[in-house]
C-alpha cells in the first residue's frame, strides 16, 4: 500500500462511525455592551476613508445637492424608482437606470445616487440587493462617485443579523469603503473595481 492509500485508509477508519455533526443555531449574534449602532457604523465607515454624514430626513435633498456640487458632478445615473425629490438641488444631467444603459454609457457618467438594503455597524459594510432605490449592480460599479443613502432603521449590529434580512438569491453587493486594492507591492490603489469615492448619508 502506498502512502496515499495509507492516508485514505486512515481517514476512512477515523470517520467510519462518525455521525452527522450537530450545528447549533442559537448562538448570540448581538454585539456585546449594547453599543450605539449609528455611532459605531459611522466610525467604521470613516475608518475606510469614506465620507459619511448623519443627517435628518428633511435635509436629505439639500445634502445630496451639496455633495454632488462639492464633487463637481455634471452627469448622474440613478435607479429608475429613485424619489425625484432627492434630486431637486442638482443640475447634473440625469440618466435613469434601464436595461438600455450599458457599461460603456456609464463610463462617461460622474456619479450614482442610490439607497441601500442593509448596513452593518460592526464592519461598516453597506449591502445592496438590487431592490428598492438601488437599481442594477452595474450602475454602482462604474461611476467614480457613489452617494449611498442608509436609513438608521436598516443598520444592524453584526454580519449574521444582516444575513438574516437578506434574500441569498438576489444580486448582493457588499461595500466596505471606496473600491481599493493593495495587491501590487502593498500600495493602495483606489477605483480599481468600483467607485473611487464613497459618500454615505445616514438618514435618521
Amino acid at each position: 500500500m502506498d502512502s496515499r492509500e495509507r492516508v485514505l485508509a486512515a481517514v476512512r477508519s477515523a470517520i467510519h462511525e462518525a455521525g452527522e455533526p450537530v450545528v447549533t443555531r442559537n448562538h448570540d449574534t448581538t454585539l456585546a455592551g449594547d453599543p450605539d449602532l449609528v455611532e459605531l457604523f459611522v466610525e467604521r465607515v470613516d475608518d475606510y476613508r469614506a465620507e459619511v454624514h448623519v443627517i435628518d430626513e428633511a435635509d436629505l435633498t439639500l445634502r445630496i445637492g451639496e455633495v454632488l456640487g462639492a464633487h463637481k458632478v455634471n452627469s448622474l445615473v440613478v435607479p429608475a424608482d429613485l424619489d425625484g425629490a432627492w434630486l431637486k438641488t442638482t443640475h447634473a444631467r440625469l440618466v435613469h437606470d434601464s436595461e438600455e444603459v450599458t457599461a460603456a454609457d456609464l463610463e462617461g457618467i460622474d456619479a450614482v445616487v442610490t439607497g441601500s438594503a442593509v448596513a452593518i455597524a460592526l464592519t461598516g459594510t453597506i449591502i445592496l440587493d438590487g431592490g428598492e432605490l438601488q437599481g442594477r449592480r452595474l450602475i454602482t460599479l462604474v461611476p467614480d462617485l457613489h452617494v449611498c443613502v442608509v436609513r438608521v432603521d436598516d443598520i444592524v449590529g453584526s454580519v449574521p443579523e444582516a444575513v438574516r434580512r437578506l434574500n441569498p438569491t438576489r444580486p448582493l453587493t457588499w461595500i466596505s469603503g471606496p473600491s481599493a486594492t493593495s495587491d501590487i507591492e502593498l500600495n493602495r490603489v483606489e477605483g480599481v473595481h468600483g467607485p473611487r469615492t464613497l459618500v454615505v448619508l445616514v438618514v435618521r
